[in-house]
């Protein structure tokens, strides 16, 4: 709330450099911020007496929005990749895949490797297993296993991410 939606009767004032001005009637800080050309904001409404502040209201906003901003532009979005083998894969199709999941987590990306089984190949799981453990080991220079790899369904599924 800001100037003139101030509707209480009394409020502890704080001055634009921070000093306290005390306790005085909201119509009296409001002459005292117009004095200024300044505004006058409640920044604590649950205090007794409620806390206002001399600002200037439109700068404040201001910085806010671009702290936010600059905030914003800092975040990194971590994307999921996926990367699909099948238990009969060959050792040259293997590298291949590997080459992309070792792209894929410098670029700062996680990695989920599937195995998908067709048919009857989900009774021998035992080799999908073995492939995702050496996939594992294949990229633990620069990836840790974040999930281990587990069977749901006719598919077998690995987390890797970048290590730090």
């Amino acid at each position: 709330m800001i100037n003139e939606e101030i509707r209480d009767k009394e409020v502890r004032v704080i001055d634009s450099d921070g000093s306290q001005l005390g306790i005085m009637s909201a119509k009296e800080a409001q002459k005292l911020a117009n004095a200024r050309n300044l505004d006058l904001v409640k920044i604590a409404p649950q205090a007794t007496p409620p806390v206002c502040r001399i600002m200037d209201y439109g700068k404040y906003k201001f910085e806010l929005a671009k702290k936010e901003k600059e905030a914003k532009k800092n975040q990194r979005i971590i994307n999921v990749k996926e990367v699909r083998i099948s238990p009969s894969i060959d050792t040259h199709d293997f590298n291949t895949k590997l080459n992309h999941a070792i792209r894929f987590l410098k670029a700062g990306d996680k990695v989920k490797v599937t195995v998908r089984f067709r048919g009857r190949e989900v009774n021998h799981s035992s080799l999908g297993q073995s492939l995702l453990e050496k996939f594992a080991e294949s990229v633990n220079e620069i990836a840790v296993v974040e999930k281990q790899p587990k069977l749901e369904g006719k598919s077998m599924a690995m987390f890797l991410a970048p290590k730090q």
